[in-house]
């Protein structure tokens, strides 16, 4: 009995660690609409939130570069993982620093997809391989397509559409500079942030990521080359 409950155990585990792998390659597509782990605890929860799928194309390309410069600024350069910032950050923890993030876009993209939001060095662990096949099987396009349409960016407020409604009443193709930038710089923390009602802090971080954007040509030629 003892072998027989580790052998299913350990078929749920190898279940778990393996299917985003083949879950991946189903989500090029483009008529597949992917929902984060998030979304999912809301529905099991009984709770309603707020998703409208957009493509890449009905999206303001300023909140895409707005979004890049805040959250990943060598998106194009790198293949899912940004090696010489994650080491920097190893490095400052074994020194005993207050580290900063070190997650691109792909590796947010395979959190939220698949994994819990509590932070652990296994979570970082399953993140990194992820990031690295999504970034083999995805075009760029549809892997930041992907990130926009499932990422938080208030409570129960998931993707761009819903966003660019719920804080401004415009669509996502019809966000100004501004707007996108306050968007950006709420994505790190979309319960205490609000780009409609921004503190000084948002307002001034914001007030840089627009220059960033402007300025972000040479930086997202893979998205719009």
């Amino acid at each position: 009995m003892l072998r027989r409950v580790l052998s299913w155990a350990l078929g749920l585990v190898v279940l778990a660690v393996g299917l985003p792998y083949l879950l991946i390659p189903l989500y090029a597509l483009p008529q597949i609409h992917p929902v984060s782990t998030l979304m999912l605890g809301e529905m099991l929860s009984g709770r309603t939130y707020e998703r409208q799928w957009v493509d890449f194309d009905a999206i303001a390309p300023v909140l895409v570069q707005s979004v890049m410069m805040s959250e990943d600024g060598q998106f194009c350069a790198h293949s899912g993982i940004d090696w010489k910032a994650l080491n920097q950050v190893i490095d400052e923890a074994l020194e005993g620093e207050v580290t900063r993030g070190a997650s691109t876009i792909p590796m947010q993209t395979a959190k939220n997809l698949f994994l819990p939001s509590t932070r652990s060095v296994l979570r970082k662990a399953l993140e990194i391989p992820l990031a690295m096949w999504m970034d083999v099987v995805w075009s760029k396009r549809r892997l930041m397509e992907i990130y926009l349409n499932i990422a938080e960016w208030a409570p129960g407020v998931y993707g761009v559409e819903a966003a660019a409604q719920t804080y401004f009443g415009v669509r996502a193709a019809d966000l100004s500079a501004r707007q996108s930038a306050l968007l950006a710089v709420t994505l790190p923390n979309p319960i205490r942030r609000n780009a409609a009602n921004p503190s000084r802090g948002m307002t001034r971080l914001a007030g840089t990521i627009e220059k960033r954007a402007a300025q972000s040509g040479a930086y997202i030629k893979c998205l719009y080359g």
